[in-house]
């Protein structure tokens, strides 16, 4: 199989540098929209909760598939102007304070101006506060944003147009190595909509159809749970595309290899769809890992739980450090993309 890694390295550098967290992803959306009309797909809508649906003529259109991946980061919410200045943030989407500490971020205003801050304990200094500095848990209540202005008061940042509500983005930190690892906030999951891409320029390249007709759906609120939530009536399976889990006691994921879940916190997944995804990985010999996922769901299980009536799976790169700074390899990019070629 002839894969472009380099346009899928390319393309989620350029996806990840989008700020798109959860509630504030038309850029990401309108982003996608293009690279679809640069493949050749021309049929598409936007939903009213503004994700977008592809559509892709198959061989067989008497079996519909659906393909799936997130624009939706993790991100903030100004919940609050304080009287110094400073802003009180509340989380969208799952994240452990601690891993955001220190952050610069970027603050989206109603009127589309930006502003940037730095994400930090209201105790930061070990000069003034010493071992409070240091043992101080990191909460909601206990972080705040130092906006990079001159401001001292409450007024000081309405006069800037920073109001409640304004979404709040971290930068990704992007770094493509030498040695073949990419790391970045988000890889979960632009990382998977640059592979889905990759996967429709590969039939284009080859000029090929997939073997059924299929859909594309490209979700933005997977992070807090209804992602996908449109569904064409006559689907007869669904395969979420996401990040599967490396490291700890229940996660037994490989960079370099392809991961099938086979149960998340919501659901186990469907018998005979996974059994296929597998034995399509043996025959074309894909390396993959199989996932048991405590604490993890896809728009796949959330679907099944709304009580859609098809077959489901979920596969992905295996990332380290989800909801962190991850990391994840070429070769784990490569074998999804090859899963997504042999099977569909």
């Amino acid at each position: 199989m002839n894969i472009d890694l380099k346009y899928t390295l390319k393309k989620t550098v350029e996806l990840l540098a989008i700020p798109s967290p959860v509630g504030y992803t038309h850029n990401a959306i309108e982003w996608v929209r293009k690279e679809l009309e640069s493949l050749g797909v021309k049929k598409y809508n936007i939903t009213k909760k503004g994700a977008l649906i592809a559509y892709v003529k198959g061989k067989d259109s008497n079996y519909k598939k659906m393909i799936s991946a997130h624009v939706d980061t993790l991100g903030a919410v100004v919940k609050k102007v304080k009287k110094n200045g400073r802003l009180e943030i509340t989380n969208v989407g799952g994240f452990a304070w601690g891993s955001v500490e220190g952050e610069h971020v970027t603050i989206h205003t109603l009127s589309e101006k930006t502003y940037t801050g730095t994400i930090l304990p209201i105790k930061a200094s070990v000069h003034v506060y010493g071992d409070v500095a240091r043992e101080m848990p990191r909460t909601e209540e206990t972080m705040e944003i130092r906006i990079d202005e001159d401001v001292k008061t409450d007024q000081d940042v309405f006069k800037l147009g920073i109001l409640q509500g304004d979404f709040v983005s971290l930068d990704p930190r992007t770094r493509v190595l030498e040695n073949g690892y990419i790391k970045s906030r988000y890889l979960d999951d632009k990382l998977c909509v640059a592979q889905i891409l990759t996967y429709l320029k590969y039939l284009k390249d080859n000029k090929l159809k997939p073997r059924t007709d299929l859909y594309i759906y490209f979700s933005n609120f997977e992070e807090i749970g209804h992602g996908v939530s449109v569904f064409p009536e006559d689907l007869d399976e669904f395969i979420a595309v996401d990040i599967g889990l490396v490291a700890g006691e229940d996660a037994h994921g490989d960079e370099k290899k392809v991961n099938i879940i086979a149960k998340d916190s919501r659901s186990p997944y469907d018998y005979t769809l996974r059994k296929k995804l597998q034995e399509a990985a043996d025959k074309n010999k894909i390396q993959y890992t199989i996932g048991v996922h405590n604490r993890y769901g896809s728009d796949a299980t959330t679907a099944i739980l709304q009580g859609f009536d098809f077959k489901y799976a979920c596969i992905g790169p295996n990332v380290d450090a989800t909801h962190h700074y991850e990391r994840c390899h070429n070769d784990g990019i490569v074998e999804t993309i090859k899963l997504l070629i042999a099977y569909l």
